[in-house]
């Protein structure tokens, strides 16, 4: 049977866990070749193990933008040309406004947003050049529905949403593709900062994904034909009522 990957060639950002290391475990069984990017050296290094000659690690601080505006030759010395770069990194703070912690807030804007820009910044003149390309973020659906409880990550992902569609008409001309993934509440490490109360709400009453579900979406993204691009792909639980 075919693979629907195969001779691709794949980055995924914040790889170490979650929605990042479904994606990884999807597009290498389907046949890429994928450096998984996070900062966490020991665990990806066991995961690139369990992963097989398809997952190469690359240890980068996404924070320290030096880095990650050169990070494109040490992606290449491991994979070749890059086709697909997947930012996904993030980080998750809620709360009231007036109660939060700004520099807690400075670290989450720093890696939702600013990490993110900057790393699809290092990958798109390689693409411009090759033209042809495809970068997915994983946004959310705070994103496009403002949620209450989160403001601060509610800003950074609409922030991803106004760069991703203005960036993303920009480059169209060249073949290269930009969309979104923009999930629900998906059980990863990004909710430990949930209530009990609700996480355990939201776990009783089916309201939460599993990241493979997203790794699912994001793989049907990549695969549609090279003329049609998923611009956003809002992808709920289906008892969220949005």
């Amino acid at each position: 049977m075919n693979k629907k990957m195969e001779n691709k060639t794949a980055a995924i950002t914040g790889a170490a866990s979650g929605i990042g290391l479904e994606c990884a475990r999807i597009l290498i069984e389907e046949g890429a070749q994928v450096v998984l990017i996070d900062r966490a050296k020991d665990r990806l290094n066991e995961l690139c193990e369990e992963l097989g000659d398809n997952a190469k690690p690359l240890v980068i601080d996404l924070l320290d933008g030096p880095k990650v505006s050169v990070m494109v030759p040490q992606i290449e010395a491991l994979v070749g040309p890059l086709d697909i770069f997947h930012a996904n990194a993030g980080a998750y703070v809620g709360g009231a406004a007036a109660e939060g912690n700004p520099d807690e807030w400075d670290r989450v804007l720093n890696l939702n947003i600013n990490a993110a820009f900057r790393s699809v910044q290092a990958v798109l003149p390689g693409m411009i050049e090759r033209k042809t390309g495809d970068v997915i973020f994983t946004s959310s659906i705070a994103g496009v529905v403002p949620v209450v409880w989160e403001p601060i990550y509610t800003a950074s992902k609409f922030a991803v949403q106004a760069f991703l569609h203005t960036t993303r008409r920009q480059v169209s001309q060249h073949g290269i593709r930009m969309g979104a993934v923009l999930p629900g509440p998906v059980v990863t490490a990004l909710l430990d900062d949930w209530p009990k109360e609700k996480m355990e709400e939201a776990l009783a009453n089916g309201s939460l994904m599993q990241p493979r579900e997203v790794a699912e979406a994001v793989l049907f993204m990549l695969t549609r034909s090279r003329g049609v691009v998923i611009r956003d792909m809002v992808i709920l639980p289906n008892s969220v009522d949005l």
